[in-house]
């Protein structure tokens, strides 16, 4: 409930939820420097210098602060409104839920000339009494881990996703020094004093700026402080990241609809009375002021109201008026004082708006002809009996050859199959109309039925499984990279809501005699082999074309025996500057990132 799940995710939400009380102290004012280490037996310290864990009796409870914030549920600092302001973590179920989930859990506190040290074991049952253990000039804490394989299994931590996370933390604590080593690994150090601006720089890095600094602008109202940095690129696709007391809001809530709302005011309204462009009449909308934009918005305030214990949508209402005029006033007050990045952002926006009209009619005209809505399902789709979605399977597949194995070895009562044509676009690089001009897109986004752009509508999404389905080779994995792209850039909504899955279809066939084993790594083929021994038949598959139905029926669509990996959004900070790597024009960024993961490679088609 309070982690998400327990797998790894969930095993490396207990390091953020200790960081984030050291983030807590730094937002505070009291802490300069945050180091958090994994040792290759998954054991994590994080050590912070700021004022360390209270030490003294709580005047309610009669324990130690320390006790009461690692073994008592909703009884944290965090509920003092002297303690801290603002909070991440305002659950005060943190520290809590990181000690019930470890096999044991210590920590050193250094406060008042002294260090004190307790230790806690499995379900963070108190192992010893606090006691101060010796003299000590410096000040902060010290909490070490393990967690518990009981409940996590014999699982390691992801050290990208680690670092990426601790980083993006360095970004929004502008002036804190945190460093990540993570199993004996390069140790690195993130520190940034531009803050929001060095962000919004690093996620435009591999595209070419309209600006070369980005726009900051920051206020505080009624106890909410705001921070925003704006970095128009010449690219098509929005990356607009939102968070609220640094806690990552990946739904957006009120200081998301704010930003929006001020941001296409502003532009509207600068068109109108100062822009010098021909055409003074058109009305920009959200998606034409939003094209190619890199923003982060951070939002500081006493009291969020999160929807959910995952914390990712805020829910605040008066949030939304104060981030609108605080961002209407110095956004308006930029464009006047810098002419020249005015008029670029604002033909960016009305080329946007002419695209869009554009994508308009290229929509009413395939809306003619029955697609985007529902209304009439494109001929390639063979679709399925069952009409209840939840119970509906989209098997999206590459090319005519496995499309049709795919229909022959489907269960047609519930599994839906879509071939589509060699690779589709890359809207990464594409407008929206160019984009609607695509026959592919247009017929995958008509077999979902969701509609696109302004017209999304999750509720009238046909299948809630929508299945990847292709070849293990070079070109599968560019098709399917394709398609997601498509589906992260516009039709996002589909991967949140959990329906979107990648097919795992075998690598190989191993037969002897009349026993056949399948393999989709080369770690199985090898301890298949060995165990079926002398005189085995191997068959390397290039494509899914080369089974026949039945075989992919039983290694790749048959639910009791397929293996499905379920497409997540973990960090969309990552993701987001992942498939501008991998998709976008610059070559220098692919180049690096290929050739820091080459050694990474399972399964090279050379």
């Amino acid at each position: 409930m309070y982690i998400g799940s327990v797998d790894q995710r969930g095993m490396q939400h207990l390091i953020y939820e200790v960081v984030d009380n050291s983030i807590d102290e730094a937002m505070a004012g009291f802490a300069q420097n945050i180091e958090v280490t994994v040792s290759k037996d998954n054991v994590v310290t994080v050590e912070d210098d700021g004022r360390g864990i209270p030490v003294d009796p709580h005047p309610k409870y009669g324990i130690s602060g320390v006790e009461i914030v690692f073994s008592t549920l909703h009884s944290g600092g965090k509920f003092d409104r002297k303690t801290y302001k603002v909070s991440g973590g305002l659950h005060g179920v943190g520290l809590a839920v990181v000690a019930a989930l470890s096999v044991w859990i210590k920590v050193w506190v250094r406060r008042g000339g002294k260090e004190y040290y307790m230790r806690f074991k499995r379900g963070g049952l108190p192992a010893t009494q606090l006691r101060a253990v010796k003299k000590s000039e410096g000040r902060g804490t010290t909490v070490s881990f393990k967690p518990d394989p009981q409940i996590f299994g014999d699982l390691g931590f992801d050290a990208d996703t680690l670092v990426a996370r601790m980083r993006e933390y360095a970004f929004l604590s502008k002036g804190t020094r945190i460093a990540v080593e993570v199993e004996d690994g390069p140790k690195e150090v993130f520190l940034f004093k531009g803050g929001l601006v060095e962000f919004a720089q690093w996620l435009s890095r591999t595209k070419r700026p309209l600006h070369p600094t980005p726009i900051y602008v920051e206020g505080e109202r009624n106890g909410l402080k705001m921070d925003l940095a704006l970095q128009y690129t010449d690219g098509y696709a929005q990356s607009v990241h939102t968070y609220a007391n640094n806690i990552a809001t990946k739904e957006g809530g009120t200081h998301l609809v704010g930003f929006k709302a001020a941001l296409t005011r502003v532009m509207n309204d600068f068109l109108r009375n100062h822009g010098r462009l021909k055409d003074k009449e058109i009305s920009l909308q959200g998606e034409d002021v939003r094209e190619g934009l890199t923003a982060i918005l951070s939002v500081k305030l006493p009291e969020p109201q999160f929807e959910g214990q995952t914390k990712s949508k805020l829910g605040n209402s008066e949030v939304k008026g104060a981030v609108e005029s605080l961002i209407y006033a110095k956004l308006s007050e930029y464009l006047l004082e810098h002419p020249r990045e005015a008029e670029a952002i604002l033909k960016k926006t009305v080329l946007a708006y002419e695209a869009r009209e554009a994508a308009r009619k290229a929509r009413e005209l395939t809306r003619r002809k029955g697609f985007l809505e529902g209304s009439s399902l494109p001929g390639k789709l063979a679709d399925c009996q069952e009409r209840d979605p939840a119970k509906s399977e989209l098997f999206v597949v590459e090319g005519p050859s496995a499309g049709g194995s795919a229909k022959q070895a489907r269960d047609r009562a519930y599994q839906a199959i879509l071939p589509l044509r060699g690779k589709i676009l890359n809207v990464e690089k594409a407008r929206l109309d160019k984009i609607l001009k695509s026959e592919e897109i247009v017929t995958l986004i008509s077999a979902i039925g969701t509609g696109f752009g302004d017209e999304f509508d999750l509720q009238k999404t046909r299948y809630h499984k929508i299945i990847l389905m292709t070849d293990s080779d070079v070109d599968g994995s560019h098709i399917r990279t394709l398609l997601l792209t498509l589906l992260f850039r516009y039709l996002r909504p589909l991967i949140d809501a959990g329906y979107v899955y990648i097919a795992q279809a075998p690598l190989y066939r191993m037969k002897k005699g009349k026993k056949v084993e399948y393999a989709f790594v080369e770690r199985q083929k090898a301890g298949a082999l060995k165990r079926l021994g002398r005189g085995v038949t191997l068959q390397r598959f290039k494509g899914l074309g080369e089974m026949n139905p039945e075989e992919l029926w039983e290694t790749t669509m048959n639910p009791e025996t397929r293996l499905l990996k379920q497409v997540t959004v973990e960090d969309a900070v990552v993701a987001d500057d992942l498939f501008t790597i991998l998709m976008g024009d610059a070559v220098g960024p692919r180049r690096d990132f290929i050739q820091a993961h080459a050694r990474r490679v399972l399964n090279l088609d050379v």
